[in-house]
């Protein structure tokens, strides 16, 4: 019985998540209470739970986890600075002459949002806010405007410089660099081809994604065109610089999120959008985001010095690793966990708690390098199809939180379900061919 004792401890532990508990207490005080039971009837040594101490001064001194609150700084203040909207407004104006084309610039500004932002929540909440009001009173199909919000919405989970991106390579042991290089022509592929499918929609079935009035359009096409050049490139210049600045090797990660940090400061201040309210707002948000990190990688530390104290460590790895099928079986088994444990925990907790269970039985197997970038690219895909996949996708409830009475929930559903099929098709062809992420990365 004590060899399969980590497998109730494992149980215990999502008993209590799924009771409502938090998350991070719920990962420490599993581990109190196990190593406290295992010390006093002596199937569990005291010096694991020893070396907790040096294990925390570790998480404290990562400078890799610095990127996160500055990247968290930068797409909120953006977010709370109307930047977002300004572009939302501006794009639907220019594309909205065709049928589809407010849907084309919801999927065009949720691509440049997610680089800014790295938020999913952010962006569906915004353009929630901005867009479906427009594209409703435009005439589009709830179905069609709520899908297409809730797809592009979900690309700030694998577009860099995204936080999820920087959770995972801390997590996994890989560059952070390496992980944004290996995601970004994914996340690209994914946009395009969410923006082919609203256009072929909208050309199969025009009724669905009407233009937009005619004089709700300017007449001066040159003033439009300078319109959207002001709007559109002092985001996409902070966006070069931060990434181009990580991907030259001139800054870290971390100095990278600083220099966006900054970088949006005064990009909000040369609007005249910096006020006391947004600048408080920020700081509140990426402290509670910040916060909830935190306590979360010490809650996993617990947790995971108690699990191999227990050897669970050593049986999953066995129990991984010997499976029939190898790598493949490895890569199934923990894309099906990833993919429903995302229907009810956040990403941060699905990092904690299951990364470091698979990672070591992926190195085992030979992953490595430029290949555990890719194992990294195919988990953060499948995780924003599970974030999209009725009836718990997080993104289904962000929007529903946003949207007007009108708009049912199975309009959101079934709108969802083309975009879908896109998330699952570019997930597929990311693990078909692996050098869609590795032929971007170093030797």
């Amino acid at each position: 019985m004590l060899e399969w004792l980590w497998l109730v401890m494992f149980g215990v532990t999502f008993a209590l998540i799924f009771l409502g508990y938090p998350v991070a207490f719920a990962l420490g005080g599993t581990a109190v209470l196990f190593s406290g039971l295992g010390i006093h009837y002596c199937f569990f040594r005291p010096a694991w739970v020893e070396l907790f101490p040096e294990r925390l001064f570790g998480v404290m001194s990562n400078q890799v986890l610095l990127a996160v609150p500055f990247f968290i700084f930068m797409g909120t203040l953006l977010q709370r600075s109307r930047l977002a909207e300004d572009l939302l407004r501006t794009m639907a104006v220019a594309f909205g002459k065709r049928p589809g084309g407010l849907a084309l610039s919801v999927v065009l500004v949720g691509a440049l949002l997610a680089a800014a932002t790295g938020v999913v929540g952010a962006s569906v909440v915004s353009m929630g806010l901005i867009s479906l009001p427009l594209m409703l009173r435009t005439g589009y199909a709830p179905t069609l405007a709520t899908g297409t919000i809730c797809a592009s919405g979900t690309l700030g989970q694998i577009i860099p410089p995204s936080i999820v991106l920087v959770v995972l390579a801390d997590q996994m042991g890989t560059s952070v660099g390496d992980m944004f290089r290996g995601a970004l022509v994914p996340g690209l592929l994914l946009a395009a081809l969410l923006a082919v499918t609203v256009l072929v929609l909208a050309r199969l079935r025009p009724e669905l994604a009407p233009p937009v009035p005619e004089e709700e359009r300017p007449a001066d096409g040159r003033a439009l065109a300078r319109q959207a050049l002001t709007v559109m490139a002092p985001p996409l210049t902070l966006v070069v610089v931060v990434l181009g600045s990580i991907f030259a090797g001139i800054a870290t990660p971390t100095e990278a999120g600083a220099l966006g940090s900054v970088g949006a400061f005064l990009l909000a201040w040369s609007r005249g959008r910096i006020t006391l309210a947004a600048l408080r707002g920020t700081a509140l948000e990426t402290a509670r985001l910040s916060t909830m990190v935190l306590f979360l990688l010490i809650g996993s530390t617990a947790f995971t010095l108690v699990f191999r104290g227990l050897g669970g460590d050593r049986e999953l790895e066995h129990l991984l690793t010997n499976l029939p099928g190898g790598v493949f079986s490895l890569l199934l088994v923990a894309n099906l966990t990833v993919f429903a444990l995302g229907f009810f925990i956040d990403f941060f907790e699905i990092a904690f708690i299951v990364l470091p269970l698979f990672v070591p039985a992926a190195r085992s197997l030979g992953i490595e390098g430029p290949e555990m970038v890719w194992f990294g690219v195919v988990l953060a895909m499948n995780l924003q199809t599970s974030f999209l996949t009725p009836p718990f996708g997080f993104s289904l409830f962000y929007l529903r939180g946003v949207a007007p009475p009108s708009v049912t929930t199975g309009q959101i559903y079934r709108g969802v379900l083309p975009f879908i099929g896109v998330q699952v098709l570019t997930l597929v062809l990311v693990v078909l061919f692996p050098d869609l992420v590795t032929m971007s990365l170093s030797e």
